[in-house]
Formats: structure tokens, C-alpha cells, sequence
């Protein structure tokens, strides 16, 4: 006889096995793996592995407090008072294994084995308190030879049906031979870690073990920390296999042509690599191998402030069901979401499989990229919207991570103030910029790639003179050029200072656009003075790289 959803049977859901403990029942290996490796105790905590959506979504709705389903069926989950990552309490292990690669600093915080292991222990302790826990077994990396297995384990079913999404989804043999992690996460965030734990600086702990293979978070149940936890797990692993791990998305055109989109928050990344016209390898997170590109994940993470049908469609048709919202707002009847409203944070962000989008390639695999596009936002007026760099200056470029923040962003700003992230995701480099960045000039060489600086800010004059950004319609023009060809065989005239190779014509685009001295409106003494301003910044942020930087490296760089 068909089984029916009943609200009032014992477990909510049909046919699930009941939450109370079942002593005596034979356990899956799963159970059996996770007691030996973690003493999770099977006899006390309900153990759901890889669960299904529809399953994820009861289970969500049923225990978890405020999660309710969007008007397209969505869900709707809320990460309680952290909203975004919390790039101060992420630690490394000091260990022997790892301790001579890293890049200690602001961006790796030592952490000793012992303290790892009194958080780890906490975390575990707190599992077992709960009278459920759901695990999932995925991949990172789609390239079968390369990827990582991964296993989550966390207390909110949101957290796993989030890493469904962002991980790639086993079929079922794989799913039965999966066999030992690479990788684990214990995902503990709604318990808090000791503050008074030395090294600790808050309740707030996501601490990476290379040597165990491990994650551990406490204190924080935004779901971002385990996406970007892997990302900083591939930043190291990657390139110790001899594989560049990037910051980027990632697009195919209709012959099989590669670009790379690099570049920080506000750039125009995810904009400009959503076209229409190509096929979306991935928006986040790549890894450059020997046979080509490939995706890390099997999702996107999309910010959903402002988002409209009419501005990106693709990713607002994405947000149904089986997706994941995070900290949005609905009307309580409708449950229809205000894109608009930040009162919970500016940071509403989507998390969706890949297929969702109809134009992307499944698997998300691609050949060498023929082009790399770094992409900046300058509000000082001083960089030209497009030029083509050397290898060189691909290096210093990419080592600087170059944008700027204008008024209304963020709390505080109330004038153009320059932003660098080296390799644009300092905060997820596990090794110096130096490594990445030559890696990527070596295969740039090898595969004949072209890599362009594309400035998407202000042209005529800076943000605070009243000037405009560069029409976006200039900006896709730019990208037509590049990628049909017809831009690396056109004429170039040198920028002075940074030295840069601006192009003197590009279809469709004013060609006294091109060449910002040209479009400076006010005086030219006043556009030599921002310009040296700008290239003192880019001066002053590489002081801190260029004990290790190459000597080629620093020589790309302005000159003022």
C-alpha cells in the first residue's frame, strides 16, 4: 500500500526512521566511519547520509526555527547573527607536514595541534548532543583525476542541502564506493568555541588541520565558511599537485574558446561572465591543470541584494526549488522575497546547482583558457578601460588584486578609497602570491594565452568629481574584441607611469574613451597627479611582497 505524508506521524516525514535511538540495528558503514574516526555515538544520534532534497527540506522546515519556502520553492534559511565570514577567527594548524609551505601572516593564523584538538573534541561533543545529524559525501573538482572527496557533517539539514548544492553530486556508484574522505568538515556551528582558549579571539573558530584533513567550525552558522573552507583546502592541495587553483569564473564560447574572469567585489565579475552568448563553466572557484580548466564546484553562490529578473534573469530564475536563500527577507504572506531589503545584511546570498543555469556546460570542464581578463574598478579615473598585459604585469596585477570602494558601499565610505586582495582571494591563499602568480605566467607562456586589464570604474575624471562609470554596453563591446579576436591584432599606444598597452581603436567604443588622459575633463595637471597617486598605492601595497616577489615581478610594476 502507497505510503502517505501524514504532519502527526511520529517522525514528521513518511516512512523515515524514527529520531529516538534504535540500539541493536545493524549500522551502514557510514555510521560504523564515523563512530571509529570521530566517536560519533550511532546508538544516541540519528544518522541521515546523503539525503535526499525533498528529505532535507522537511527535515529543515521541521526543526530548524524560521525556515520557511520562498513563493518559487526556494528555501529560505537564516544563519542567525553571523551573515557573512569571519576572516579573523579562521586558523591553520601548525604542524611539520605543511608549516614550511604556508604563508603565515594576517591571512594564516598559526593555531597549535592542541588547541585543534580541543575544538575538534568540542564540536564532536556537541554532535552527539543532537538527536540528529546529516552527512554528506561529495566532490570538489570536476575533473575526475584531480578531485577530492569530501564529507560534511553538521547538525542543520540547510548546511548539507547548501554543500549538495556547491559540491558536486555523486551518482549512486559512486556514492557506494566513495570509501575514505579526503577531506572532512565538522560543522559544529551553532555551538560556540571557548574564547578563553588560548589563541582563540572569540566564540568564532573555523580551523583547517592539513596533516588530519580536516575542518572544524564552531561559533558560526553561516553556510559560506564551508564553501570557502574547501576553496582554501584546494589553494593548497592544488598546487602541490602541480595545479593552479583560482579566484575566478569562468566562460566558454561556441568554438571552444576559454576566458577567465578575475576580480574582487564590484568589478563586474559575475555580470560580465553570465553571457548570453557563451557557455558558463563555473562563477567562483577554478583550477588550472595540465588538460585545461576546470570547475571546483557543482553550484553557484549568488548575492541576491538588488536582484531583479530584468538585470540577471538567469540567476533569478535559478532560485526555486532546491535551491537555498540565505538571510533575505519575504513578505509573511505572499513568502514572495524583497530583493531589495538589507534589514538582516547586505550580504543575501543563493545557493543553486549549476544546471540551474541554462547555459551552463555540464561537466563544467574547458580547455586552455585563450583569454584572462582581470578586472578592476577604479573610481580615481586613471586606468584605461581596457590594455593588454605582459606576462609580467599579468604578475603584478594579479599578485596586487586591484579595486576600489566609493561611497555607499560599506559604512564609513565617503570617498574613493583603493581595495588590493593578492591574486583577488587573499583570503583564501594558503601559499605566498608569488606561487600563484607564477604559475600563472608559466602557463599563460605555455598555452599562448592573452590576459587583458579591463578597468569597469570611472572614465573622465574620479567618482567624487561627478564623473560616470564606463557604459556597460562599452565594457561587453571590449569583451567582443577580446574574444572574437580582432582586439590582440589591433594598434597599441603605451600608457605612461604604469606603462600598460592601450588600444587605439575598438569597435563600437569612442576612441577617446580608451585612453583615460585622452577623457580626462579636467585639468592635465590634475589627471598627472591622480595618476601618481594611484601608482604610489600600487607601490606602496606591493612593499609587502617584494621580499619574495621575482625581480621580473616588481619591474612590471608603475613608475613614479
Amino acid at each position: 500500500m502507497s505510503q502517505h505524508y501524514r504532519p502527526g506521524s511520529p517522525a514528521g516525514r513518511p516512512g523515515s526512521r524514527p529520531n529516538s535511538p534504535r540500539p541493536n540495528t545493524p549500522h551502514t558503514k557510514v555510521e560504523e566511519d564515523l563512530h571509529n574516526m570521530a566517536g560519533i555515538d550511532y546508538d544516541k544520534v540519528t544518522i541521515k547520509h546523503n539525503p535526499s532534497v525533498p528529505v532535507l527540506y522537511e527535515e529543515a522546515l521541521t526543526h530548524e526555527m524560521g525556515t520557511v519556502i520562498s513563493s518559487t520553492g526556494a528555501l529560505c534559511s537564516y544563519s542567525g547573527k553571523k551573515t557573512g565570514r569571519s576572516p579573523q577567527d579562521k586558523r591553520i594548524v601548525e604542524e611539520e607536514s605543511s608549516k614550511n609551505d604556508i604563508w603565515w601572516g594576517p591571512v594564516n593564523t598559526k593555531m597549535s595541534e592542541r588547541v585543534f584538538l580541543i575544538n575538534r573534541e568540542r564540536a564532536i561533543d556537541y554532535l552527539n548532543t543532537h538527536p540528529r545529524l546529516y552527512v554528506f559525501d561529495g566532490f570538489a573538482g570536476w575533473d575526475p583525476k584531480y578531485r577530492i572527496k569530501v564529507r560534511v557533517i553538521a547538525s542543520r539539514a540547510y548546511h548539507i542541502l547548501f554543500m549538495h548544492n556547491m559540491l558536486i553530486r555523486p551518482t549512486d556508484e559512486e556514492l557506494e564506493n566513495f570509501g575514505t574522505p579526503d577531506f572532512t568538515i565538522f560543522n559544529a556551528g551553532e555551538f560556540p568555541a571557548n574564547r578563553y582558549t588560548t589563541g582563540m579571539t572569540s566564540t568564532t573558530s573555523v580551523s583547517t588541520n592539513f596533516k588530519r584533513r580536516e575542518l572544524v567550525i564552531l561559533g558560526t552558522e553561516y553556510a559560506g565558511e564551508m564553501k570557502k573552507g574547501i576553496f582554501t583546502v584546494m589553494h593548497y592541495l592544488m598546487p602541490k599537485a602541480g595545479i593552479l587553483s583560482l579566484h575566478s569564473s569562468a566562460n566558454e564560447g561556441n568554438d571552444g574558446d576559454v576566458s577567465l574572469f578575475f576580480g574582487l567585489s564590484g568589478t563586474g565579475k559575475t555580470t560580465l561572465s553570465a553571457d548570453p552568448k557563451r557557455h558558463l563553466i563555473g562563477d567562483d572557484e577554478h583550477c588550472w591543470s595540465d588538460a585545461g580548466i576546470f570547475n571546483i564546484e557543482g553550484g553557484c553562490y549568488a548575492k541576491c541584494i538588488d536582484l531583479s529578473s530584468e538585470k540577471e534573469p538567469e540567476i533569478f530564475n535559478a532560485i526555486r526549488f532546491g535551491s537555498v536563500l540565505e538571510n533575505v527577507v519575504l513578505n509573511e504572506e505572499s513568502r514572495e522575497v524583497d530583493y531589495a531589503d538589507d534589514f538582516l545584511t547586505e550580504n543575501t546570498r543563493c545557493a543553486y546547482p549549476i544546471d540551474y543555469i541554462p547555459n551552463a556546460k555540464i561537466p563544467c570542464i574547458g580547455g586552455h583558457p585563450k583569454n584572462l581578463i582581470l578586472l578592476t574598478c577604479d573610481a580615481f579615473g586613471v586606468l584605461p578601460p581596457v590594455s593588454k598585459l605582459t606576462p609580467n604585469q599579468v604578475m603584478y596585477h594579479f599578485i596586487s588584486g586591484y579595486t576600489t570602494k566609493v561611497a555607499g558601499t560599506e559604512d564609513g565610505i565617503v570617498e574613493p578609497t583603493p581595495t588590493f586582495s593578492a591574486c583577488f582571494g587573499a583570503p583564501f591563499l594558503v601559499l605566498h602570491p608569488q606561487k600563484y602568480a607564477s604559475m600563472l605566467a608559466e602557463k599563460m607562456a605555455h598555452h599562448s594565452s592573452d590576459a587583458w586589464l579591463v578597468n569597469t570604474g570611472w572614465t573622465g575624471g574620479s567618482a567624487s568629481s561627478g564623473a560616470k562609470r564606463c557604459p556597460l554596453k562599452y565594457t561587453r563591446m571590449i569583451l567582443d574584441a577580446i574574444h572574437d579576436g580582432s582586439l590582440a591584432k589591433a594598434e597599441f599606444e603605451t600608457f605612461d607611469v604604469f606603462g600598460l598597452a592601450i588600444p587605439t581603436q575598438v569597435p563600437g567604443v569612442p576612441d577617446a574613451v580608451l585612453h583615460p588622459r585622452k577623457a580626462w575633463q579636467g585639468s592635465p595637471e590634475s589627471f598627472t597627479t591622480s595618476l601618481h597617486q594611484v601608482a604610489g598605492m600600487f607601490k606602496e601595497n606591493f612593499e609587502k611582497y617584494k621580499d619574495e616577489a621575482a625581480p621580473e615581478t616588481l619591474a612590471a610594476g608603475p613608475s613614479c
